[in-house]
């Protein structure tokens, strides 16, 4: 008896010990990828003044016009875009959720377009659409007079392209909620004969809030570290927000400047956190509970608000996008679109043109190596995660999760802070070449295959697992061979979304690019800044069919996927 019982803890010594190697070695690629950049930049933001005043650099930039100015932008705008997220998302999703709609599955396609295509891509399609030389609003009589400055180079502007931008965040949410409202509820209500608006709005409204508001928290994150729209159309309308006064500081004092933009960064980092802990209060507190059942589904066909959706979701989707392609295929801004000055020049002069292709090589590479070096760390990870409960992968998550919370200036922030001095041992500096890129996406993207991966594991068979360990099987084999064949289709979706949006990304490269280390979101920016806006146009297009053929080849693939990987797909 004794012997036996030996022999069985001894066989499960091994598998104990290479599930602690395991995540030891986790543990150490966290700390090299995301904990020590972040720890970094807070350590910056605390040092000294001039005179030696404990925090007084902190001090001396949070006091400053520029500062004060920048947080009041980024304080208008994202709150001016967070109504116009609500609005809209609350309206979208209700519309979507509670009426019979044929085209329910297009429709939420285009819904979810400003999410899936870039920011700064959307930013430019606003730009062409709105400016004097529309190809859209010109013929019309609706473009602003010619040497007027564009409407949208203001407050306002930013605010309503940041609020269609991060929409779908906060109908991702409510949609969410609605899915879960009970069918006895409504008919209930029906029953006693209450009008469908009152049944909308004094019995389904109240309940769904708290996602309402948990939504509108989401998208005031995302407002809060936008980079490509304040960009594109803050700095030529001299609105100042806190991430493009950190790009601002950076490219014009370099590294001298890392205490000033340590703070901006801190700044943005608290009110990302503030809002992150009022969403989880309240998803917690203000939660409504439900009686089981049934979920709703809608029965009420209404084809005349059916295609007033469309014409919403087509002014808000696809016009921009029609007027940034028909801009591409001008040959000069200022020339009228027509069937006689339709041309590709555009297009062939920014494929012949060897700083755009490499900025595309350099951004299909980056997206594909962070997708796969992410699968490579969130298999396993979900694994002991799913297997093993303890205090270090509870924290292990949480620092994860940080670089997608908070604004991506802060991450890149705390790369340059990390990696600026040479490396130790080795005596190498890897700040200005393409490694401090690689290892600011592998912080920045993980979340998105690890969600993904961390839920099918939930539903894993736990029972295969223990019997393939009592048999001797290693650890590395039961990875291999039973968990990973469950998993595969989620870590897949999650490797194409890392790819969708690494593709296109701007905020970390715009401060962590060097010469021949341009991507497509550099590009972009750095063409429209130079007054290029038709080569930028042509760009922003390519970029843009690169990323829906992406989203093809991921909805081909979702039925194997859990349900809620791909958000566009019910």
């Amino acid at each position: 008896m004794r012997k036996s019982a030996w022999g069985k803890a001894r066989k499960a010594m091994p598998a104990w010990g290479g599930e602690h190697l395991l995540v030891s070695l986790l543990v150490l690629y966290v700390a090299a990828t995301t904990l020590w950049p972040l720890a970094r930049l807070f350590a910056s933001a605390f040092q000294p003044g001039e005179d030696g005043t404990p925090l007084g650099l902190m001090l001396a930039t949070l006091s400053s016009r520029s500062t004060l100015r920048a947080l009041s932008g980024t304080l208008q705008t994202a709150l001016l875009s967070v109504v116009v997220s609500t609005l809209i998302g609350v309206a979208l999703a209700f519309a979507v959720s509670l009426l019979k709609l044929r085209t329910r599955a297009a429709l939420t396609f285009l819904i979810l377009m400003p999410l899936i295509v870039p920011s700064q891509t959307m930013a430019l399609a606003w730009i062409e659409l709105f400016g004097a030389q529309s190809p859209i609003l010109k013929p019309l009589g609706l473009a602003a007079a010619p040497g007027s400055t564009n409407p949208l180079y203001s407050v306002g502007g930013i605010a309503l392209v940041m609020g269609i931008e991060h929409m779908p965040l906060v109908f991702i949410a409510v949609r969410a909620a609605l899915r879960a409202l009970p069918c006895d509820l409504i008919e209930a209500a029906r029953i006693l004969g209450i009008p469908p608006g009152r049944i909308g709005t004094g019995i389904v409204l109240p309940i769904v809030m708290p996602s309402v508001l948990a939504g509108s928290l989401i998208a005031f994150t995302a407002a809060i570290g936008n980079f490509g729209v304040p960009a594109l159309l803050g700095i030529p309308g001299r609105i100042s927000v806190l991430t493009t006064l950190i790009y601002q500081r950076l490219n014009g004092f370099g590294p001298a400047a890392a205490g000033q933009v340590a703070t901006l960064a801190l700044v943005l980092a608290v009110m990302a956190a503030l809002a992150i802990v009022m969403r989880n209060v309240v998803a917690t507190r203000l939660a409504v509970p439900l009686p089981a059942g049934a979920p709703f589904v809608a029965q009420r066909s209404a084809p005349v608000i059916e295609i007033l959706i469309w014409i919403l979701v087509l002014i808000l989707s696809l016009v921009p996008l029609a007027a940034l392609t028909m801009t591409a295929l001008l040959p000069a801004i200022g020339v009228a679109f027509g069937p006689d000055t339709i041309s590709l020049d555009q297009f062939h002069a920014v494929l012949d043109n060897q700083t755009v292709r490499r900025a595309f090589g350099n951004s299909l590479w980056l997206a594909l190596i962070t997708a796969a070096i992410s699968m490579l760390v969130a298999v396993p990870l979900a694994f002991v995660s799913s297997r093993r409960q303890n205090p270090v992968l509870r924290l292990l998550d949480i620092v994860i999760e940080a670089p997608w919370v908070v604004p991506g200036t802060v991450v890149a922030l705390g790369m340059i802070l990390a990696f600026l001095k040479p490396l130790p041992l080795v005596g190498i500096s890897i700040y200005g070449t393409m490694m401090i890129l690689v290892i600011a996406y592998l912080a920045r993207f993980l979340p998105l295959v690890l969600r993904p991966v961390a839920a099918a594991a939930q539903s894993a068979d736990p029972s295969l697992d223990e019997a393939a360990r009592v048999t001797g099987a290693g650890l590395l084999r039961r990875i291999l061979a039973i968990f990973l064949p469950g998993v595969l289709p989620a870590a897949a979706a999650g490797a194409i979304l890392v790819v969708m949006t690494a593709l296109n990304e701007l905020t970390l490269s715009a401060l962590l690019w060097s010469s021949g280390n341009e991507t497509i979101g550099v590009m972009i920016f750095a063409l429209q800044y130079e007054g290029n806006s038709t080569a930028a146009a042509a760009v922003a297009v390519l970029s843009t069919l690169l990323v829906l053929i992406l989203a093809a080849l991921a909805t081909a693939a979702a039925r194997r996927l859990p349900r809620g990987t791909l958000p566009w797909v019910d």
